[in-house]
């Protein structure tokens, strides 16, 4: 179980400077999320060594999306899968705010990455798109390797509540979980896309990273 971090209980860090109060998004290093309330650059680069690693996937336009195409943007992470009943309908709704308030935004990224890549096409991830009016050319639904995607998902963005590194494709991914990261690919926010008030939160989340 993860700590008391979880937006519903909303932690952010208020600091003092010129005479504002300023709100400090923590860093997330490890699987157990535990936060890091951190400002000064040298202790950043010192403490919080972990980082989303680079990966390679097809989104649903067959456009190649790697780490460099997100390089130096704010981004948004989850996994999901387009026969996904239960979770994932209501997670890209409430995505569709993220979108609506980012549309084609040149320094934040969308992508939802999908866990069942041997049944989601490009071609069935591009009618899923359709489906929920994603218009947006930052939002990408990606399907790629099985093992890449496993692997990114427990090992960099940390994405489930099971947590540990030796999982592998063979057991199933399934999270509400959606993850921000910062323009050097650090984890700023774990959030609940299945609930409105985390989606709101998120938002303003991204609007106090571009501020930076």
């Amino acid at each position: 179980m993860y700590p008391m971090r979880l937006s519903s209980i909303l932690l952010l860090f208020i600091v003092f400077a010129c005479g504002k109060e300023v709100e400090v998004l923590p860093y997330y290093n490890t699987p157990d999320f535990m936060p890091h309330f951190i400002t000064n650059e040298e202790e950043i680069l010192e403490k919080i060594d972990h980082t989303i690693l680079d990966f390679r996937a097809f989104d649903q336009n067959n456009l190649l999306i790697t780490q460099k195409q997100i390089e130096g943007k704010i981004h948004i992470a989850n996994f999901m899968f387009t026969k996904c009943t239960s979770i994932c309908p209501i997670m890209t709704n409430h995505l569709k705010v993220i979108e609506e308030a980012f549309f084609n935004h040149k320094e934040v990224s969308l992508l939802s990455f999908s866990v069942t890549p041997w049944a989601d096409s490009i071609p069935a991830l591009k009618s899923f798109a359709e489906s929920y009016d994603i218009k947006s050319k930052n939002w990408h639904l990606l399907t790629g390797k099985t093992e890449e995607i496993y692997e990114l998902a427990r090992k960099s963005y940390f994405a489930e509540k099971e947590l540990g590194f030796t999982k592998d494709s063979t057991d199933f991914l399934h999270t509400e979980h959606v993850l921000l990261i910062d323009r050097t690919k650090r984890i700023r926010g774990i959030y609940n896309a299945t609930l409105k008030l985390d989606m709101k939160q998120l938002k303003e989340d991204v609007s106090s990273l571009l501020e930076k």
